[in-house]
């Protein structure tokens, strides 16, 4: 009974968590949050990097996947942006690319963001990436 009610905890600690899925391709961002929600997570779209700023700056937010080739605001630029707001600096930002060049990774890395993630993306790698952050007893 106790691992029960345990399981039952965690998938309802999972639900409290928010993942903003920044991708401007529809097939991509769709996958991602049908994906992220079958594992229980809530996922917040945004299509382009403006978009992500406004919703980083009105939303509670665990971890955002962040496409750095996107229209209006680049992933890199958002990510700055995001990370000047006060509340938001320790947000997990994963950067998100079809680009796996190395100094695209470094410029990531440089820019703010946690982690990086080449496309296509495998569901079973980003499961563990997110669960990794989003451990049930590490809030943001």
């Amino acid at each position: 009974m106790d691992k029960d009610r345990r399981i039952a905890e965690m998938a309802n600690d999972l639900s409290t968590r928010t993942i903003m899925v920044v991708e401007d391709y529809d097939d991509t961002r769709i996958l991602l949050k049908t994906g992220l929600e079958g594992l229980g997570y809530s996922v917040l779209e945004a299509s382009n990097g403006q978009e992500a700023v406004d919703i980083a700056g009105r939303e509670h937010l665990d971890l955002i996947l962040m496409d750095l080739d996107l229209p209006i605001l680049d992933g890199i630029v958002a990510t700055q942006r995001i990370r000047q707001q006060t509340e938001k600096q320790h947000v997990p930002i994963v950067a998100v690319t079809a680009y796996p060049m190395s100094y695209t990774r470094v410029k990531a890395f440089a820019e703010g963001c946690d982690e990086y993630m080449a496309k296509p993306i495998d569901m079973s790698e980003l499961a563990r990436l997110v669960a990794r952050y989003l451990k049930p007893d590490t809030a943001v």
